[in-house]
């Protein structure tokens, strides 16, 4: 399967304002694209790249004064297969964890597990450990929160969503990796693309997602508090502890997001 990706974001700035952009797709896809997903601005500006802490691929720039508009857009290959499963995926002690997966243990900036541990393990301390345990938290989630653009608000965090019921996609994650969390589970929080492939219309207007993997049986595990189910053309950009380690751009200033647009469709061929 081949699949369009791509996104626009177009800004006004007052003043000349530094940026830093998370739009490229994760390295771990990158021998998957057909061509590099260059970030591209109107008007031109340098733009340096780096590796973050976690891996990702992030661009720095200087936004001038003014209409500012950048974007990505390739195209990827794809298994056309859904986010795999794993039933038997068994839960690690803490103790025999992979030293790099001990942050995601840790409470962040948008996900307190000071504040919802009690909570959880009223809520799934009786629940099979591993995979179902997992379901258990996204099953919850997902019938807790009511979904809905109005509701969005960028300084939400898992313990507000859990006590207002309400929010977007991000919403959703970062409660379902509170959770789990707190009952010991490894959990990074993830953005990207979700194609509408294997999806009944009417399909809504395009947007990045966030969801989450979950370290399990030794690796890790895709799993959407949000949608609850098994995707096709689930494409990563990046991942991190929580939202404020991966915004797909950053702004060091005023400025007014004028427009935004994402494409992710299925190619012919």
């Amino acid at each position: 399967m081949r699949l369009k990706l791509g996104c626009e974001l177009s800004y006004s700035f007052p003043n000349p304002t530094p940026m830093i952009v998370v739009l490229n797709v994760h390295y771990s896809r990158a021998s998957s694209l057909e061509y590099p997903d260059l970030l591209k601005t109107n008007p031109p500006v340098p733009i340096e790249s780096y590796r973050d802490s976690f891996g990702n691929w992030v661009c720095r720039l200087v936004a001038p004064e003014g209409l500012f508009t950048l974007g990505t857009d390739t195209v990827i290959r794809d298994n056309g297969e859904p986010d795999p499963v794993d039933y038997g995926a068994v839960q690690h002690e803490v103790q025999d964890l992979p030293a790099e997966t001990l942050m995601f243990l840790l409470g962040s900036r948008y996900c307190e597990t000071d504040r919802l541990m009690e909570e959880a393990w009223r809520l799934f301390g009786q629940t099979p450990t591993g995979w179902a345990r997992v379901q258990a938290i996204c099953d919850f989630v997902n019938q807790h929160i009511t979904f809905g653009y109005q509701n969005a608000r960028a300084t939400r965090t898992a313990a507000e969503a859990y006590a207002e019921r309400v929010g977007v996609c991000r919403d959703f994650a970062h409660l379902a990796v509170a959770f789990c969390r707190c009952m010991n589970i490894p959990t990074r929080y993830c953005t990207g693309y979700i194609s509408d492939v294997g999806e009944p219309p009417p399909y809504a207007e395009m947007d990045l997602a966030a969801w989450m993997e979950v370290y399990l049986g030794g690796r890790w595990h895709v799993f959407d508090p949000r949608n609850n189910k098994r995707r096709i053309g689930r494409i990563l950009i990046a991942q991190g502890r929580d939202a404020a380690d991966v915004p797909i751009t950053n702004t060091f200033g005023p400025n007014t997001l004028v427009r935004f647009k994402v494409v992710t469709e299925e190619l012919a061929g």
